[in-house]
């Protein structure tokens, strides 16, 4: 049984708890394993809130839970604040916009298919992982001479003499030798057998069930790593190996956060969480790259300027302090032209008072007057963009920070992955 809830819903453990995508029920060994989670929790945004000894609050994450004692939590994107909910579009939308992460390779042919499939997230990863690894396993896996030292009756490649001088008498006709062997026993596809067997073992899926099945079958030769985790960041992404490149994100997916097995202590159990944040970032990204002017250009991340600059008594020179990196940069004739920022917050239009201010969050607007005043040097416009949802359906009537300096607060519809820009600048399509 799974419990379908989405970001920021309370989980308890009491029982006379109505349940719905903003509340659900656990047990208490789940509800200790959750707790234990947060303690060990290292990503940038908190796990969850905790709101007396029997409630806590999920944060802005995503993804798939499942506690040592088999109890499973799909969280869900919250795209309205109070709406009829329905989860399989929310699931579709989870699924489109992990597409748009940077590593992760593109299936347009496959889109109506996963939709229909409505499968959750944690299924739907295995189900890429499969599809890949059967594409890569139809087109050849890649082989590598491995060094082979044995004792064998026959002398093989190169004989090792240190080792065959130390040969006792009883054993001298048994020959030690070392040679070169072309086999698949290469680290990338030791790593893919062992994501194949995690498949295998978590799957309640009968089509993925069947097909990781005939996968093994084919990889029976293949010896699964002992330490995966410890040799995923030795992968080699070499040329030889561009056929591995869109299977290495689900292969990592698999291995770091589905596979129980190779996680340790109490907190053994599946934990895969996506930060909402980034996730919209990296959706919004995608989605722009089709929509700007062609005689313009993007880039994520810009880095180049700094809040401040100091010297230090005593030093020579002068260092650049607090480094301001708007989520996007637009740029024209290879000038700075518009800075956007993409904010996963449900800002509400009618809240238009001095007091509400639409839901926007003060440190939001000083962080953009600071992108304003480096990259733009205080003349220009700047854009916030939120999701769009029935209370933010159209841009908001324009802020000033001055007469030259623009910010506008724009929605984004997530269905059509557009822009909803208006008439006020002209960088998009």
């Amino acid at each position: 049984m799974t419990l379908h809830v989405r970001e920021y819903a309370t989980l308890t453990t009491d029982t006379d708890q109505e349940t719905s995508m903003d509340a659900g029920v656990v047990s208490q060994a789940t509800f200790n394993w959750l707790l234990e989670l947060h303690q060990h929790w290292s990503g940038e945004a908190k796990l969850l809130s905790v709101e007396g000894r029997q409630r806590l609050k999920l944060g802005s994450y995503v993804g798939y839970l499942q506690s040592p004692a088999g109890e499973a939590i799909e969280i869900l994107p919250k795209t309205e604040a109070a709406a009829p909910i329905v989860p399989d579009v929310l699931r579709s939308l989870l699924q489109t916009m992990l597409r748009a992460s940077p590593d992760l390779h593109r299936r347009e042919a496959e889109q109506a298919t996963l939709r229909a499939e409505k499968q959750p997230v944690h299924e739907w990863i295995m189900g890429e992982f499969l599809r890949e690894l059967t594409e890569l396993v139809r087109r050849g896996l890649r082989f590598d001479y491995q060094i082979v030292e044995e004792e064998c009756r026959f002398v093989r490649g190169q004989l090792d003499m240190n080792r065959q001088l130390r040969q006792t008498p009883d054993k001298a006709a048994r020959f030690h030798v070392r040679y070169a062997e072309f086999n698949p026993q290469r680290r990338e596809n030791r790593l893919l057998r062992c994501a194949l067997d995690a498949v295998f073992k978590l799957t309640t899926n009968n089509d993925h069930w069947r097909l990781a099945n005939t996968l093994r079958q084919q990889l029976m030769n293949i010896e699964p790593h002992p330490q995966p985790i410890r040799e995923l960041p030795h992968w080699d992404n070499g040329k030889q190996l561009q056929s591995y490149r869109n299977i290495k994100p689900w292969c990592r997916l698999v291995l770091e956060s589905l596979n129980p097995h190779f996680q340790k202590g109490a907190l053994q159990g599946i934990a895969l969480l996506f930060p909402m944040e980034k996730l919209f970032e990296n959706y919004l990204g995608k989605c722009l790259q089709t929509q700007l002017h062609a005689d313009r250009s993007i880039k994520a991340q810009a880095s180049s300027m700094y809040l401040l600059s100091h010297q230090a008594a005593g030093s020579n020179s002068q260092s650049h302090w607090f480094r301001l990196m708007p989520d996007f940069l637009i740029t024209l004739d290879g000038r700075n032209h518009t800075v956007l920022d993409a904010k996963w917050k449900l800002l509400d239009s009618t809240l238009n008072t001095s007091e509400h201010k639409y839901n926007i969050k003060q440190a939001d607007l000083y962080q953009m007057f600071a992108y304003g005043q480096r990259y733009l040097s205080g003349q220009g416009d700047l854009v916030l963009i939120y999701p769009k949802h029935n209370d933010f359906q159209h841009p908001l009537p324009l802020f000033s920070f001055s007469d030259e300096l623009r910010l506008w607060a724009v929605p984004f519809d997530l269905q059509m992955g557009s822009l909803i820009h208006g008439n006020y600048f002209d960088s998009f399509s």
